[in-house]
């Protein structure tokens, strides 16, 4: 079974990759339902790099009040950030620039996976991502993500499952402005700081995201059952 990825150039919308993401959904969902009539999507990775925005889990959405937002969304000295509510599990975070976006998008019964070893397949390719391309090492605990020591998160967490077909995944941060993060807990972890790729002292022309999404599908290929290769797609292949 051959693997696609879908990479977003340059900077996108959050509002422009979810659309995408649940076209594909919908997609494999439809197969689910009436699988002698609708053709296999094939498994699919959306990587992009997001315009700034603060992203809220399913959970936290509803405690989220208009004054919070307002803050959220007020000019920094780098630049604006909006407000959006998501599917995904876990809480407050932010997207932007210099962050790596990875949405796989497939069914965990096609790959024989359970939803806690899904998680720990994505974190297991991050921290082989940061160690094999960046010479990061890195670590996971009892907090979701990925970590480079217990008080520094590189790389956050938060998926949805429906019917077994995943959504959302990671934000690996590469060369991302960490000042966004001040503004938030983030992930709802009080005390626990935010690094990045280049943070952690990995040359700033080593810090590509594009490289950085091929490495990440590559590599999480690797470690999803059935995958036989990994092939580059365009937006319009999703229909």
């Amino acid at each position: 079974m051959i693997l696609r990825h879908l990479h977003l150039p340059g900077l996108t919308t959050y509002a422009h990759a979810a659309k995408l993401q649940d076209r594909l959904v919908s997609h494999l969902l439809a197969h689910k339902a009436n699988p002698t009539t609708t053709p296999a999507p094939l498994p699919t990775i959306i990587t992009a790099q997001f315009h700034p925005v603060y992203t809220c889990g399913r959970r936290e959405v509803s405690s989220v009040s208009q004054e919070q937002v307002d803050y959220l969304t007020q000019p920094t000295p780098f630049g604006r950030a909006t407000f959006q509510p998501a599917l995904r599990g876990g809480q407050t975070t932010f997207h932007g620039p210099g962050q790596l976006i990875a949405y796989p998008i497939i069914d965990l019964k096609r790959h024989n996976l359970r939803p806690r070893d899904y998680v720990c397949v994505l974190e297991k390719t991050v921290s082989a991502l940061c160690k094999s391309q960046y010479g990061i090492d890195t670590i996971t605990t009892d907090n979701p993500g990925v970590w480079v020591d217990d008080m520094h998160k590189i790389c956050a967490l938060g998926v949805h499952l429906r019917r077994n077909v995943t959504s959302h995944g990671i934000g690996l941060n590469v060369c991302t402005e960490l000042g966004w993060f001040e503004r938030i807990v983030a992930c709802g972890l009080e005390g626990k700081k935010t690094t990045s790729l280049e943070r952690e002292g990995v040359a700033r022309e080593m810090l590509g995201v594009e490289e950085a999404a091929e490495g990440f599908v590559r590599l999480l290929g690797e470690r999803v059952e059935g995958v036989d290769g990994v092939v580059r797609i365009q937006e319009e292949d999703v229909d």
